[in-house]
């Protein structure tokens, strides 16, 4: 039988749903996902550390889920958010439905919840502290929202970092449906030979990116968020990568202090929580959003060509452009509000984007970065 459950804000507003997945109490800042698709993606993106996440897409789970589609090894909200549960999905790649999927890693999801006046509440007022439960009342769940830890300050990059170094070679040719009639055999495309070994710094990293990466011809080392800048270099890579992650950049100072130290010496490329901590290490800061940005429809401009690129997003802070130094270039602006998208070194082949080139499932505006990369890679072994 369906279990009552409750999403209370720690304003005081809630609202009541139905249970699905695990059941129990839970808490995190709640944010919201603008995406259509994706939604597994979503669940196992390790960015979403310490998080309750809502999608105001309507109706959730229509796909169920596929192993070969997941960000990580397993989910990292804290809950899931949405109205409407599709218990019965329509897809031949689907191994499980995603109630079951919740259920088997003993994450809470609530459904039934009015998502478009939550949205349009955190919007209005920012993102928040808040609680799921099958076993608070109201009273309880709101105060137990505002007790829960605030993600200013907070470091989960320690949490879901990779324990070990590792070389990435999991399954990344890229799936396409085989095509007679151009004689495109399927369902892979084959992968290029590696042109350049690098060196990721795992700050949270999805799998898409280990994918992407390989499919621009890079050989992944990845290793842990605390290895040091001379661990690094004594590997001699030809570029070092900064990966995504979640928590609060200014949190991460043994982190800035390594990379300050990395600049100048390697080809580097960062995105996301990766372009955060470069602000950082370059001498500048960062500040948090009122409600961030997630989903995948997110206007960006170049303002070196003026092309403009719908990207896939998922953050809550961002660079101040005012505490950059005079060596640091803003490459990309988000044209909603106007905030930081892009960085670049003027001097050193140092460049970053706060959005996600490799998004999964799209869209893929921006994934010639990575041949970006390569380039710089290339010219900066020619010099």
């Amino acid at each position: 039988m369906p279990t009552t459950a409750i999403l209370a804000l720690e304003d005081g507003r809630y609202f009541q749903g139905t249970s699905f997945g695990s059941t129990g109490t839970t808490t995190g800042e709640i944010c919201f996902n603008t995406s259509m698709t994706g939604y597994q993606e979503v669940i196992t993106d390790p960015s979403y550390r310490g998080q309750i996440v809502s999608m105001t897409y309507p109706q959730i789970g229509n796909y169920g889920i596929n192993p070969e589609d997941a960000e990580s090894s397993q989910p990292h909200i804290r809950a899931f958010v949405i109205g409407e549960l599709c218990r019965i999905p329509s897809n031949w790649r689907s191994t499980q439905t995603l109630d079951a999927y919740l259920a088997s890693h003993g994450v809470l999801g609530i459904e039934g919840i009015d998502t478009r006046a939550l949205t349009k509440h955190l919007r209005s007022l920012g993102a928040m502290r808040a609680c799921v439960t099958t076993e608070l009342n109201a009273e309880q769940a709101i105060e137990a929202a505002r007790n829960a830890p605030s993600m200013k300050g907070m470091d989960y990059v320690k949490e879901v970092s990779t324990p070990k170094s590792y070389l990435w070679s999991d399954e990344s040719r890229r799936w396409i449906l085989p095509n007679v009639s151009t004689n495109q055999p399927g369902p892979y495309e084959e992968l290029p030979p590696v042109k350049h070994r690098i060196v990721a710094y795992d700050f949270g990293i999805k799998f898409n990116i280990l994918r992407s990466l390989r499919q621009s011809g890079f050989e992944v080392e990845v290793v842990n968020s605390t290895t040091s800048a001379a661990e690094v270099l004594a590997k001699n890579p030809d570029g070092i990568f900064l990966s995504n992650g979640p928590g609060d950049p200014a949190a991460l100072g043994y982190i800035h202090s390594e990379l300050r130290q990395l600049i100048g010496k390697k080809p580097i490329f960062g995105i996301c929580l990766g372009n955060q901590l470069l602000a950082h290490a370059y001498g500048g800061s960062t500040f948090k959003l009122k409600f961030g940005h997630r989903g995948g429809n997110q206007p960006v401009k170049d303002l070196r060509t003026g092309q403009i690129s719908i990207t896939s997003q998922n953050h809550g802070f961002a660079v101040d452009p005012d505490s950059l130094p005079p060596e640091i270039e803003v490459t990309h602006i988000n044209l909603n509000d106007q905030t930081v998208e892009g960085m670049r070194h003027k001097t050193h082949p140092v460049f970053s984007v706060q959005y996600h080139p490799e998004a999964a499932p799209g869209p893929n505006d921006a994934s010639y970065l990575f041949e970006e990369f390569s380039r710089l890679i290339e010219t900066h072994k020619g010099n």
